[in-house]
């Protein structure tokens, strides 16, 4: 503080110093007495220091109040110091101008982000009734391009989810409901969701019961689960396998593993960023980007934490670890 202070009192001092300097080289060259100058410079310095202690006093009480306003001028500048000089009585005029036009603009973002999310949950909603419809027609069709359009359908019934359950978890209201599950029950829900694509794909499943009671939030949990699978499913080629088992009974820790393509090791640290698709998503082109981040941020939001570990050709293990900590209210 001390030295802002100097800096900001640089050119006073700097001209104090000169005046002084040229006080005693005129004594000097004029021959005033020694006694006399020496005893004019003490009373300069003296009375100099004085007021520089007095200007300083002021100065970290002013400064001091300006670092209290920081931390609540973001809601209000009601607070704002008496001006004491009338470049400061600009400047807050300023400052007020300046926020008036930010609380404009909040104010206008935030009613066209409350706007669009009305419009795309109303439209999430709309759209499963013509989804709901389609498949009741394709139920009744027999043949392979039916069995071949119920399975892109189911897609985008899950596209559809991810879009409800992502604008879900960005409202202020997200519906949390934490209770004691049965983890058994929330994988099997996971599991027939995706039944039609491990019998399209061939791809086999081994399921060992897990025994695991949890504390978390059951449409979310199932919601974490799916998606995994649903990855898994994605990116393991046909008559591959699925396995999903708890990793020892001492630890709340279930393990999602498959024998598909694998993530590189470039891409594993960031494949749960949001957008970020890495090699198999530009390779894919269908990737998203979106479902491990929501994934990560749901299992935060409710006290979990997930961990991937991957290599190109052998598979993924996805660890979902469910001790329960404390819920992220964000």
């Amino acid at each position: 503080m001390l030295l802002n202070f100097l800096k900001c009192k640089f050119k006073v001092i700097f001209s104090f110093s000169v005046y002084l300097g040229v006080f005693v080289m005129l004594a000097y060259l004029y021959e005033m007495p020694k006694g006399v100058w020496e005893y004019a410079i003490i009373l300069c310095l003296f009375f100099g220091i004085v007021f520089l202690s007095y200007d300083f006093y002021n100065f970290k009480r002013r400064y001091q109040e300006l670092r209290d306003l920081e931390k609540s001028i973001e809601f209000s500048i009601d607070n704002l110091p008496v001006p004491k000089s009338e470049i400061e009585r600009e400047y807050q005029k300023l400052i007020r101008t300046l926020f008036e036009k930010k609380a404009e603009i909040i104010s206008k973002t935030d009613s066209d982000i409350s706007n669009m999310m009305d419009y795309y949950t109303l439209w999430v909603h709309q759209i499963k009734n013509p989804i709901a419809a389609m498949k009741l027609i394709l139920q009744s069709e027999k043949g392979q391009a039916s069995d071949q359009l119920q399975i892109e359908l189911f897609k985008v019934e899950q596209y559809v989810e991810m879009v409800l359950q992502y604008l879900r978890l960005g409202s202020d209201n997200s519906d949390f409901l934490i209770k004691q599950l049965n983890l058994d029950s929330i994988i099997k829900q996971a599991v027939k969701k995706y039944s039609i694509l491990f019998i399209k794909k061939k791809i086999s499943l081994e399921y060992e019961p897990v025994n695991m009671v949890v504390m978390s939030d059951e449409k979310w949990l199932v919601f974490v689960v799916s998606q995994i699978l649903s990855n898994a499913l994605k990116y393991t080629e046909p008559r591959g396998k699925i396995s999903i088992r708890r990793e020892d009974h001492q630890q709340n820790i279930l393990i999602i593993e498959d024998s598909g393509i694998g993530i590189s090791a470039e891409d594993l640290p960031r494949i749960c960023q949001k957008g970020y698709t890495g090699y198999n998503g530009r390779t894919d082109k269908k990737s998203t980007g979106i479902g491990l981040y929501l994934c990560k941020k749901i299992l935060h939001k409710l006290g979990h934490s997930l961990e991937i570990e991957s290599q190109m050709g052998v598979g993924t293990t996805v660890k979902i670890n469910l001790t329960y900590k404390n819920v992220r209210v964000e």
